[in-house]
């Protein structure tokens, strides 16, 4: 694409001091205050879903380092006549669709965050295979720990393109202060009650990622 590569962002004294430490504090508080959600969840995951209760999935980090990631399933594990998953849309049942628009599913990750892959807040963790897909700008997203929750999350979430969610991430690893993290997660609050940007306008969940058609001429 002939894009220059920005410097990596230079971690000033929040980031580098202070936000891994409210991390763990923030994480540690919710699984507890939370526990009786998550116990009550994982019953219903159980019951609705059966077992495993958890959906576990590699995700790259920071780095790009891969870790396993943690949500509540959402989906069946319903496959085709030649063995392979059926679509995300046939194996997403409405229990499921509930647990995504009331964000539910994401709080097992709060154990990653206590681990130190995650971080409350950061860009989301997407799929390995997406590496090789990123421009080098879009790559620097993987300079900080991946988030719960993002700029990205509270401007559109699912309803907005892959370009502008990156464009989001990037900005959040310019300009990562202790009062922005704190808007992102009231922000974040607010998205959640209004259930807003759960699905994107033509896909049950959020459709691939192919790349910038650029990068393969």
């Amino acid at each position: 694409m002939g894009q220059r590569k920005k410097a990596k962002h230079k971690q000033r004294f929040y980031e580098r001091y202070i936000k891994r430490l409210l991390d763990v504090i923030g994480a540690g508080i919710g699984m507890v205050l939370l526990s009786p959600v998550l116990a009550v969840t994982a019953l219903l995951v159980k019951q609705r879903l059966g077992t495993p209760v958890l959906f576990r999935q590699r995700r790259p980090g920071r780095n790009g380092k891969v870790f396993e990631l943690y949500k509540f399933r959402t989906m069946t594990e319903r496959k085709g006549a030649d063995g392979r998953l059926l679509p995300d849309k046939e194996r997403l049942t409405n229990f499921g669709k509930k647990l995504r628009s009331s964000s539910l599913d994401e709080l097992p990750e709060l154990i990653n965050v206590l681990k130190g892959d995650m971080s409350l807040v950061g860009p989301r963790p997407l799929l390995v295979e997406y590496l090789p897909r990123y421009t080098a700008e879009q790559a620097r997203r993987h300079e900080v720990r991946p988030g719960i929750t993002g700029l990205a999350q509270v401007h559109g979430r699912n309803s907005i393109t892959w370009e502008e969610k990156f464009r989001w991430d990037i900005w959040y690893v310019d300009h990562i202060t202790f009062l922005g993290d704190l808007k992102i997660l009231f922000q974040t609050f607010h998205s959640v009650i209004r259930h807003e940007g759960i699905h994107s306008e033509t896909s049950a969940t959020m459709e691939e990622f192919m790349g910038v058609e650029e990068r393969y001429e």
